[in-house]
């Protein structure tokens, strides 16, 4: 059974267009949701709107959305004014530009859907935009009006259709110096990058999504059985953690237990001389500033 479309519209590209529907392509699948009760009676708790000046509960015919611009200042607005901001929906996803994939910043990428075409009807002229997307070896950025807002939405050929991820507008994404530029300039070289590329190599493999586990939902689970069963719950020990100093030392051990039958690699001549002349590295604490 087919997905249910979240959005269906037209795909435009100059004055071509064919019918095309959106669907998510990330969900939330089974992960558990609270809600809040009263521990002794055991009631699901209703939320309630309080008056912070006077304390008093706030009826909902009263409830009005408000933007600060001042200590306790809002600037009051209806529905029906938020309403008229929101941009008419053209109902159209129309391709604006052709740009190569790695001139898309990855921190704009936001969440992906999958574009197909909506009907048999259009699936040719789905096909001939497809086709000339993969040939061009681009990806095609467009706009559109989904879910109450303007967006930006870049294609990406994916088998038969496109994977449509949402885009960020610049003025929601960080400068990565905010949180780069403190970082020290180390320079690794000798035995340590040796060794920490061996490491790399011992466990190269494949992407495989089904062999990484929600050990939290699953932990959570049995949590909510074990309660369910009557049993009395004890903590789990706290993991022990041990703190690394000598960080070469912690290369050899992990580059030997990194797979058992197969050697480290051989230190070369630099290393081996280097580590002669100068003691193992070791960490250093940063102070609080």
């Amino acid at each position: 059974m087919a997905s249910r479309a979240t959005w269906k519209g037209m795909l435009k590209l100059g004055f071509l267009s064919c019918p095309v529907a959106l669907y998510t392509a990330v969900g939330e699948g089974d992960e558990i949701h609270f809600n809040m009760v009263n521990r002794r009676s055991g009631h699901r708790l209703r939320r309630l709107f309080v008056d912070s000046g006077t304390g008093k509960p706030v009826e909902r015919d009263h409830q009005v959305k408000g933007y600060e611009v001042d200590t306790d200042r809002y600037v009051v607005l209806t529905e029906e004014e938020i309403e008229a901001a929101i941009p008419d929906s053209t109902k159209t996803i129309e391709i604006e530009a052709f740009v190569p994939r790695d001139q898309v910043d990855r921190v704009a990428i936001d969440r992906p859907y999958f574009l197909a075409p909506a009907d048999a009807v259009g699936a040719e002229a789905f096909a001939v935009i497809r086709a000339a997307c993969e040939k061009a070896g681009a990806v095609g950025i467009g706009r559109t009006v989904l879910f109450r807002r303007d967006r930006v939405v870049m294609l990406c050929p994916e088998g038969p259709g496109f994977l449509a991820n949402l885009l960020h507008f610049e003025y929601e994404m960080r400068d990565e110096a905010q949180a780069f530029d403190d970082i020290p300039t180390i320079k690794i070289a000798g035995e340590m990058l040796d060794l920490a590329k061996h490491i790399i190599g011992q466990k190269k493999g494949k992407f495989e999504p089904d062999k990484f586990e929600d050990r939290y939902e699953t932990a959570l689970l049995e949590l909510i059985r074990a309660k369910q069963r009557g049993e009395t719950i004890k903590p789990p020990p706290a993991p022990k953690r041990g703190q690394v100093i000598d960080l070469l030392a912690a290369l050899r051990e992990s580059a030997g237990g990194a797979k058992a039958g197969r050697k480290a690699p051989a230190k070369s001549k630099t290393a081996a001389k280097s580590e002669r002349k100068a003691p193992a590295a070791r960490t250093t604490r940063r102070k609080a500033s």
